[in-house]
């Protein structure tokens, strides 16, 4: 009888049996596996937190800065519902046209100007406006006495108030202008006496830039203003009743009955207070509030590109580490596919987590800030508290999730590669070879190529073209920067081993090191590429910043030369005025300006100007400029020679009222000094030469706007203008230095989520060669040793990232500021040697630093454990 073999049939499961599970590894056998990786998990769940925190702060900083630059300009318009655009030639019948529409409250004309004020000696310009009817129309509050009441009265701010010293019941004289002569503007200064009615407050800083307004009739304002043209409405503001409101807009039907009822010519437009806020703020700003949140949100990508590199670095670790249990779950039935969806979503719990915990840090981090910005008086009105919108919840934990699913995409690849039996050992690590193809090559041999040919192109063709110049700058830049990010794996490993090599003369363990960072060239890449993303932007913008301090500084030398500048327009300066600036106590010298109108050739026209040599020198910042001030000659500035059609060296013939007199035309980098000429040649063209300004420098210890304010006050009953131009150019180093220190914050961020990815980096090392370790400890490797050679290789792979990042980011900067700052004039290119020193330091202590944790685990084992583990 012959047997036929034949192959075990299927058998269902006995009653009651549980059916094999097809869904290996579980939901739950995931959530376990993170328990046990928490510590690995949570250096990448900062990283992704860094990130998307900065995009959450960075999004409720926009809305901050919309809502406020919208409720600085809404604040004149006080509890106004709707602003009704008018026409200047009827706007007295439109504001009452306005009032009889059915629905209107309250309306009054927004009718502003400007008042020049003396009291017991001191003079004062302030910003006024017209008294409204309804006191919901008023942005302002008094403190003290009343509004006024009749012609004649003003309210005063407070500032005003301490400045005049003056008080309720107080007269002040009010200067005016009465034109005599309409064709030629000529006319004579006019005075009226009014009494002070009242103290105001600017509660919400509607008045801030000018330090508050007064508050007078509407008659005494059209007959005060100045310009006079101010005194026609182009606006007229008004309450509406809520019926006529829908969600706290105008109503389109209380629209149509506002533009319909204004008779002006053409269609008027009416606008909600917000509305009118923002088309004032666009015309304001030029979109410079968009400008400033896409500038942020760059580095906030920035931030984020360089965590999706450290949780690309901290999956591969995870991976490592589970080798042999995904070789067993391989075995016991687990799929390619479920080992992938188990990583992925591992990486969606992560991810989903640390962006939800960034968009928490940045709400508290934003509402810290709001709570601390009052402390500092910065004149706008900041709201009190943080509105979350879903834009600044919902983009944040999205764009977190994303980055880090696309990070894990590679890890869980290699996860399916893991072979039932092959992978209970631990595979060798990737050879260079098979980290670099040809494609990569050339991808990234072109992208750097183009990119360094667009920057050259800004900077040798479009240097005179800022606007253009700038976009193939920054679009030169991030290509040239994404062709080096890929063809990193190619010279980055060559770059380490000459640094190896340096260090390889300290010892064994040093060799080791950088032997070690060219074991794993793709990995090792990555994270020094990762530093090399912060490390070039922060070098960028400190170069940027630099390069822009420095030109401004010369440029603002040029253009004004002189720290402080005294000058009374069209009239002429007290002769004791240099006398009185001298005497305040931060003034170092002043030089007297005496000038006169000449004319030449072709009637050119020219303002003739003259100092004593000794006292000028002292005065300004670069006395080269007075040195070319020879008898013979006069200076022309680049501009005054294009302008006039000649040429340096051409002798013109000068004429003033005194004569005639050949000048040789010598050029000067400054417009300050156009015109300027000897004393001796001034006499002879113009010997009643009046004294019209006076220049002063300040010492080298005194501060700006001290010194300003000294000489403010030396001349206060003077009512001479007083420009400080040492504060104006305090004023742009210091927004320089803010902007500075906010980028290298943003940016600083990013470096320290770099230090992660290299921690991440040295603790995959450790695994891969832990029977090596334990091999080197077994012959005699010490633990110091040991631990030495795990911080040279970490330190050599932020040392590699770091003075590449700082290379890149010199001639990114310097390329930057030749197309950016050339509209300033010659532009000056510095090396900032401090902040290349520090940068590099900090990045060095870094990778000190990151390499303390794997240096712990690899000396954890004993020597003898660590053999006997495979």
């Amino acid at each position: 009888m012959t047997t036929t073999a034949t192959a075990p049939a299927r058998t269902s499961p006995a009653a009651g049996a549980t059916p094999p599970r097809n869904d290996l590894p579980t939901i739950r056998y995931t959530l376990a596996q993170m328990r046990r990786s928490a510590g690995r998990l949570t250096a990448a769940g900062i990283a992704i937190l860094i990130g998307t925190a900065f995009v959450a702060v960075t999004l409720i900083a926009g809305n901050v800065i919309t809502r406020t630059t919208y409720d600085t300009v809404a604040a004149r318009y006080a509890d106004a519902d709707v602003v009704v655009k008018t026409g200047a030639d009827s706007w007295q019948q439109d504001v009452e046209a306005v009032r009889a529409v059915d629905g209107v409250m309250a309306a009054q004309p927004v009718l502003t100007g400007y008042l020049d004020l003396s009291a017991g000696g001191g003079r004062s310009y302030g910003e006024a406006f017209a008294l409204p009817d309804d006191e919901r129309l008023s942005p302002l509050r008094i403190t003290d006495g009343a509004w006024p009441a009749a012609r004649g009265e003003i309210a005063v701010p407070e500032q005003i108030a301490e400045r005049l010293e003056i008080g309720v019941g107080d007269t002040v004289t009010v200067h005016g202008w009465e034109v005599t002569d309409p064709e030629t503007g000529e006319g004579e200064e006019t005075t009226e006496e009014v009494t002070v009615s009242g103290i105001t407050e600017d509660l919400f800083k509607a008045y801030a830039a000018s330090g508050g307004a007064v508050v007078a009739m509407p008659q005494d304002m059209v007959k005060w203003s100045d310009p006079p043209e101010v005194g026609e409405v182009f606006e007229v503001m008004a309450v509406l009743d809520p019926s006529v409101m829908s969600d706290g807009e105008p109503t389109a039907a209380i629209r149509e009955a506002l533009a319909a009822a204004v008779v002006s010519d053409g269609r008027p437009e009416v606008l909600s207070v917000d509305e009118h806020a923002a088309e004032i703020s666009a015309e304001q700003t030029g979109g410079e509030d968009l400008v400033f949140l896409v500038f942020v949100l760059t580095f906030a990508a920035v931030a984020l590109v360089v965590a999706g590199l450290v949780i690309a670095n901290t999956f591969q670790v995870l991976v490592a580490q589970r080798t042999r249990t995904l070789a067993l779950l391989r075995c016991i039935g687990a799929g390619r596919g479920q080992l992938y969806r188990s990583v992925l979503f591992e990486a969606f719990v992560l991810g989903a987590l640390a962006s939800l915990g960034g968009v928490v840090t940045g709400a508290l981090l934003a509402q810290i800030a709001l709570w601390v910005a009052p402390r500092f008086d910065l004149g706008v009105p900041l709201p009190s508290v943080v509105e979350p919108t879903p834009q600044v919840v919902l983009l944040p934990l999205a764009v977190g999730v994303v980055v880090t699913i696309l990070a894990a995409l590679a890890p869980a690849m290699n996860a399916t590669r893991v072979a039932p039996l092959a992978a209970l050992r631990p595979a060798a690590a990737p050879s260079l070879r098979q980290g670099a193809g040809r494609v990569r090559a050339v991808f990234a041999l072109l992208f750097t190529l183009g990119g360094a040919g667009l920057l050259a192109l800004a900077v040798l063709v479009l240097h005179d073209d800022p606007e253009y110049g700038l976009l193939v700058a920054v679009a030169g830049g991030a290509l040239s920067l994404v062709g080096v990010i890929v063809g990193a794996v190619f010279w980055l490993p060559k770059v380490a081993a000459f640094f190896g090599r340096l260090t390889g003369a300290s010892g064994p363990a040093a060799k080791l090191a950088a032997a070690n960072t060219l074991r794993n060239p793709r990995r090792t890449s990555a994270t020094a590429t990762a530093l090399l993303i912060g490390v070039t932007l922060i070098v960028t913008m400190a170069t940027g910043a630099a390069a822009a301090r420095a030109t401004a500084t010369t440029a603002l030398d040029l253009q004004f030369p002189m720290d402080v500048m005294v000058g009374a327009g069209a009239t002429d300066v007290p002769g004791d005025t240099a006398s009185r600036v001298a005497d305040a106590a931060s003034v170092d010298a002043v030089a007297e300006i005496r000038t006169a109108d000449g004319t030449f050739s072709d009637n050119g026209y020219v303002t003739l100007s003259a100092a004593a040599p000794d006292a000028l020198r002292g005065a300004v910042r670069d006395a080269g400029e007075v040195d070319a001030i020879q008898p013979g000659s006069i200076l022309f500035s680049p501009t005054a020679l294009k302008e006039w059609g000649v040429e340096a060296g051409e002798r013109i013939e000068v004429k003033g009222p005194g004569g005639k007199l050949p000048l040789t035309i010598v050029v000067t980098e400054s417009e300050a000094f156009t015109g300027f000429v000897t004393e001796a040649d001034l006499a002879k063209v113009a010997p009643e030469a009046e004294l019209t300004q006076v220049w002063a420098s300040l010492a080298d210890d005194a501060d700006p706007a001290s010194g300003l304010a000294e000489v403010q006050e030396a001349l206060n009953d003077d009512g001479l203008m007083v420009l400080g131009l040492a504060a104006q150019r305090a004023q742009f180093e210091q927004v320089i230095n803010l902007m500075l220190g906010i980028v290298v914050g943003l940016l600083a961020v990013a470096v320290v989520i770099a230090v992660i990815g290299v921690t991440n980096t040295l603790s995959l090392s450790v695994i891969e060669r832990r029977r090596e370790s334990a091999t080197l400890r077994a012959i005699g490797l010490s633990k110091s040793q040991l631990r030495g050679m795990l911080a040279v290789e970490g330190m050599l792979i932020a040392g590699v990232g770091a003075v590449l990042g700082i290379v890149l980011g010199l001639v990114y900067g310097w390329a930057g500021a030749a197309t950016a700052l050339s509209v300033m004039g010659e532009v000056t290119y510095p090396v900032p040697w401090v902040d290349l020193a520090v940068v590099l330091a900090v990045s060095l202590v870094a990778g000190l630093i990151a390499s303390v944790a794997p240096a712990r685990n690899a000396l954890r084992a004993s020597p003898v454990e660590a053999l006997a583990a495979e």
